[in-house]
């Protein structure tokens, strides 16, 4: 009987080492996903040969670990804390992939800054496209390096033999200058809590999105760093962003044709460009933007507040805006209405233009340093319905000059008294304007 006990003894253990060994080979076999070909999962990118040592090329890693994620609903690309991934050029394809994927960035990503890796310019440096419910969100850092773009002549001498940190040759980077982060015709996009830095340009990107949720988000580059937009929006609708932090070379947020239904409030602006719409109507284009709502907003020692600007010779519409609840300090210009608007030079007088009609300021209120108002309006397309109340802007300091609000071809309404006193608005006029308009 006592034998009989010993060897049952013997065959359980026998049976637990056996499984604790296949459990362990299993567990080794599927780091990369929670639960192999389950419906949900994390993917680390430590676990597909990421170094995360700021110097190695963690490009194909990402990309790896991205194919796999793809393959399972709702999982979760982890780049995790503690860790600096150099990452060149890639795209995120969602072609083949299930829908709601996460992009969890806690650690740090940074771009090359050897001409190399850029061939002869790419338009973005990491992009999403064609996704269904993407998300990335985290405490992360995505640092475009763009300083080596931003110079005139960016020359740098090698310092080590990293091909993807340094060029050998020292050889300029590309005229073409990539965005950071860009999303492309993809619907259900959140971007939640991270930091782009020092973008070579813009830094967020969504072209051909719907359902857009953009919040707690900073981006953070030098004032003087050129054409740096925050976040720039084209040919997308039913966007919010909100609690986000702003600072940047260009505006810190930028509305371009084929944009409606955008909501954005509790921002901070500056420095930088202010919030725009436009440049509308390059190259007699048509652009159509409507249902705009910009309110609780500050901006400091930006060169304008809020902004719309359009090209001549263009066609189309902006209409039904909302600016409201705007604190400007140190704002160059508040207020600002310019279908003249003119990059570079060498514009010519046209006679078409981009509409622009039911444009309302609410209780902007702050100090300046050059122009409190300015609506530049075209000839054969005044501005219509614009409507004005509780506008209270003054100098910034003694020494800033006491400008009289500028008005050409601008119609519309006085809500109440204004500072200082827009007396140059003319009455409203009837809105029946040009087909040119229709969008």
């Amino acid at each position: 009987m006592y034998s009989l006990t010993l060897k049952c003894l013997a065959l359980k253990l026998l049976l637990l080492i056996s499984c604790d060994a296949r459990h362990s080979v299993y567990w080794r076999g599927n780091r990369r996903s929670i639960a192999e070909g389950g419906s949900s999962g994390t993917f680390n990118v430590l676990d597909y040969g990421a170094k995360g040592d700021g110097t190695s090329d963690d490009t194909k890693a990402f990309e790896d670990a991205w194919n796999e994620a793809c393959k399972v609903a709702a999982s979760t690309l982890l780049v995790p804390s503690g860790s600096t991934f150099l990452v060149g050029p890639v795209s995120f394809l969602g072609k083949e992939c299930k829908e709601n994927i996460v992009f969890q960035l806690d650690g740090k990503i940074i771009a090359p800054t050897s001409s190399s890796a850029w061939g002869s310019g790419l338009l973005q440096w990491m992009e999403f496209k064609s996704l269904t419910g993407i998300t990335i969100k985290g405490k992360g850092v995505i640092d475009g390096q763009g300083s080596v773009w931003w110079n005139k002549s960016p020359d740098y001498d090698p310092a080590d033999d990293n091909d993807m940190m340094k060029d050998r040759k020292g050889t300029k980077m590309p005229g073409t200058k990539p965005t950071a982060l860009r999303f492309y015709g993809s619907n259900g996009v959140m971007v939640n809590g991270i930091t782009i830095q020092n973008s070579p340009q813009t830094h967020l990107k969504f072209d051909n999105c719907v359902n857009i949720q953009v919040s707690d988000f900073t981006t953070s580059s030098p004032g003087d760093s050129p054409n740096t937009d925050g976040i720039h929006l084209q040919n997308s609708q039913d966007a919010v962003i909100y609690r986000s932090t702003l600072a940047c070379g260009d505006d810190c947020i930028s509305i371009q044709t084929g944009c409606s239904n955008i909501y954005i409030h509790d921002v901070d602006c500056g420095p930088g460009h202010g919030i725009s719409i436009g440049g509308l109507g390059k190259e007699n284009t048509k652009a159509c933007v409507s249902n705009i709502t910009v309110r609780d907003v500050t901006m400091h020692e930006t060169t304008n507040g809020v902004r719309i600007k359009s090209w001549q010779g263009g066609s189309g519409s902006v209409k039904q805006v909302m600016f409201s609840n705007i604190q400007v300090s140190e704002v160059a210009n508040p207020i600002v209405i310019d279908q003249y608007y003119c990059d570079g030079g060498g514009c010519h007088n046209e006679t078409s233009a981009v509409a622009v009609s039911n444009i309302n300021y609410i209780n902007i209120k702050g100090t300046y340093t050059r122009e409190p108002v300015r609506f530049a309006c075209s000839d054969s397309l005044p501005c219509t319905g614009i409507s004005l109340s509780t506008i209270e802007l003054k100098p910034a300091t003694d020494k800033a000059s006491s400008s009289e609000p500028f008005c050409w071809e601008a119609h519309g309404e006085l809500k109440t008294e204004t500072l200082p006193p827009i007396q140059c608005l003319k009455t409203e006029k009837s809105t029946s304007q040009s087909s040119n308009d229709a969008c």
